[in-house]
């Protein structure tokens, strides 16, 4: 009987505020509490309370043969702890049934495992612990942040003492293998690694609203045909993916939580399937064979490589100044200091500062409150160099590194603004160039309104009627549609959802009707 291991990542950063220069010295907090709770709140309701209401009733109606997994930062459960203590009570309920696993990780969602062993030990530790105390179990199986995953991290891995470590299924590394099998660690054979199936979890993570993809819509039934579709000797279904994608990624209106519910019932009908986490496939499964990684993958981006967190010099810099405190800040005893060393680890930092803004743009630009990866990085070594600051007048011995933190971040920050000025400057001349073509003005076309400001979208749909804007969005690309409904109304948008499905019009009709909305972005754009 083939398992099927659903398992879901819960993590949400503590952002930080504008942290400009003259802050330096002067004020040593650095987040933004107002957007950290707004976005807590927002998920809380939209995604993870109405989603564990569901793997709740599921676990009453199928009891032992239905299962997931989680793992929930640190970082994540303070947060709930902070701003929304439903969140984790209905966690905890969760776990209570004996149906749910929950995962060790690092406390921050780091990249600790990159670069300082010592670190990445202790917040493992600090993650257990915090797990015990909070949820009354100690993790047996492993994920590390981002499934970032080598030979020798998943030997340091075995060392703490965990049985089995979740990863990606690379293409690059299985080569013609399959991920529908258990693995073993290259060096240390006792830990066994399991393989995240990328097609088909994408297929729910990323793929499930995009009405351009030849497979949309997808159903449960749809579903459980690609699973019938696998070789019947494979042993397991490894589904990893956001917990966001739940209602927040993939909106309640594409249908994502009907999916959910149905899908467990229609694999459990077929007879051949069962739910299972790492635990028990741990104890069930022998690995096929050993997977070879020498060098770190994770499930990010389309290269499944680590390039969204330290691709670049903005990246690598401040990665390596952050890391450089690591062993002053770990002999030391001070709370404050060991809260804000824990926050400004979170891997989120680093993904901010990302220039790929290619196939992969549209994911690192969600929660991103940045207006550009420069902008991220010239605040956070803001807040970096206080950080350093207070760490010197604690430790004395450190001043000769802050020091050079300053002198590199100057160097870094005029090159960048020089690359800039020459970016603005190539933009300025083919602006000219093309209003040189031709008197007449440019007459927006109706895909504008994606790059409009929320109040000026609010402006433009404020008089509309909502059979009106359900017929200028038919068919409208996703990120279009995206822009426009989160500034509707609270009454526009459940009119909105009323009509979506009913409403019927012709293509001259929607035609019409974007025609009028073009008209009145003359004075928007």
């Amino acid at each position: 009987m083939k398992s099927i291991c659903f398992y879901f990542q819960v993590h949400q950063p503590f952002r930080l505020r504008t942290y400009r220069f003259f802050d330096i010295g002067r004020n040593s907090f650095y987040y933004d509490d107002y957007f950290n709770r707004m976005i807590m709140r927002r998920i809380a309701e939209k995604s993870y309370l109405p989603m564990n209401e569901i793997l709740m009733q599921q676990i009453k109606e199928y009891g032992n043969r239905f299962k997931v997994t989680f793992s929930i930062s640190g970082l994540a459960i303070e947060q709930m702890e902070f701003y929304s203590p439903e969140v984790l009570e209905s966690f905890k309920k969760l776990v209570a049934t004996g149906q749910v696993e929950i995962l060790a990780e690092t406390y921050a969602h780091s990249l600790s495992s990159l670069k300082d062993p010592q670190e990445f030990e202790r917040q493992v530790k600090a993650h257990t612990e915090k797990i015990e105390q909070v949820f009354g179990v100690r993790p047996v199986s492993f994920r590390n942040t981002e499934l970032i995953y080598s030979d020798t991290i998943g030997a340091q891995v075995a060392e703490m003492g965990f049985k089995v470590m979740l990863t990606e299924g690379a293409k690059h590394v299985l080569g013609w293998k399959s991920p529908n099998y258990m693995y073993a660690n290259a060096i240390n054979p006792k830990l066994k690694v399991l393989l995240r199936n990328f097609r088909l979890s994408d297929d729910i993570a990323f793929r499930f609203s995009q009405q351009s993809w030849s497979e949309w819509p997808v159903t449960a039934e749809k579903f459980v045909g690609w699973l019938d579709k696998i070789n019947p000797n494979e042993e397991v279904v490894n589904l990893f993916m956001d917990y966001e994608t739940f209602g927040e990624h993939q909106w309640a209106s594409s249908g994502i939580f009907n999916f959910m519910k149905a899908l467990p019932g229609l694999i459990l009908k077929k007879g051949t399937y069962s739910f299972s986490t790492p635990e028990l496939l741990a104890d069930k499964l022998q690995p096929v064979s050993a997977i070879h990684v020498p060098y770190p993958i994770s499930w990010a981006d389309e290269e499944r490589d680590l390039t969204a967190w330290l691709g670049n010099d903005m990246q690598d810099e401040s990665f390596a100044k952050l890391y450089a405190l690591g062993e002053t800040i770990r002999n030391g005893n001070d709370a404050e200091l060991i809260r804000d060393w824990n926050y400004l680890q979170s891997s989120d930092h680093f993904y901010y500062m990302c220039t790929k803004w290619f196939s992969d743009g549209d994911v690192h630009k969600y929660f991103n409150h940045y207006s550009s990866p420069y902008e991220a990085y010239i605040n956070y070594m803001n807040v970096l160099s206080d950080f350093q600051n207070r760490v010197n007048k604690k430790y004395p011995d450190t001043g000769k590194m802050f020091q050079e933190v300053l002198e590199k971040s100057g160097q870094i920050v005029k090159q960048i603004s020089t690359q800039a000025n020459d970016v603005i400057g190539e933009i300025a001349t083919k602006a000219k160039t093309e209003i040189r073509k031709g008197e007449k003005k440019i007459k927006p076309v109706f895909e504008d309104i994606k790059n409009l400001s929320d109040a000026r979208i609010k402006k433009l749909i404020h008089d509309m009627e909502a059979e009106d804007l359900v017929a200028a969005l038919k068919d409208a690309e996703q990120e279009l549609v995206n822009r426009v409904i989160p500034n509707m109304s609270k009454s526009a948008r459940k009119k909105y959802e009323e009509l979506e499905q009913n409403l019927k019009v012709k293509k001259n009709q929607v035609n019409q009707i974007r025609k009028t909305i073009e008209d009145k972005l003359r004075g928007l754009i």
